[in-house]
């Protein structure tokens, strides 16, 4: 499923220079909810081995303070997609504080 996402979505044009990749599950779309880590893992891995290894990949999905440390340490996120929690500044300072 992913292959075909990225397949009919990014432009044969895009690199690591004029693109970044995000991506979220269709469930966890303003429910709140979040996958696994390994679920984050194995997803990430399939768009990686699909994109030019230089490309920067978000994760978005229910990103907040509690989980920000964990889903930023998942090998193939390289930063992350910030909905709701971007909207109150505690929440979103906690986040910055996953990339310090």
């Amino acid at each position: 499923m992913i292959s075909r996402q990225l397949e009919g979505s990014v432009p044969a044009a895009a690199s690591p220079n004029n693109t970044v990749i995000a991506y979220e599950p269709v469930w966890a779309i303003g429910t709140g909810l979040t996958p696994t880590v390994a679920e984050v893992a194995e997803v990430h891995a399939s768009i990686r081995a699909k994109t030019d290894p230089a490309m920067r990949i978000l994760y978005g999905g229910s990103v907040k303070p509690s989980n920000a440390d964990e889903l930023m340490a998942v090998a193939n996120v390289n930063g992350a997609l910030v909905g709701g929690a971007s909207l109150k500044a505690a929440d979103f300072i906690g986040i910055i504080k996953a990339y310090a």
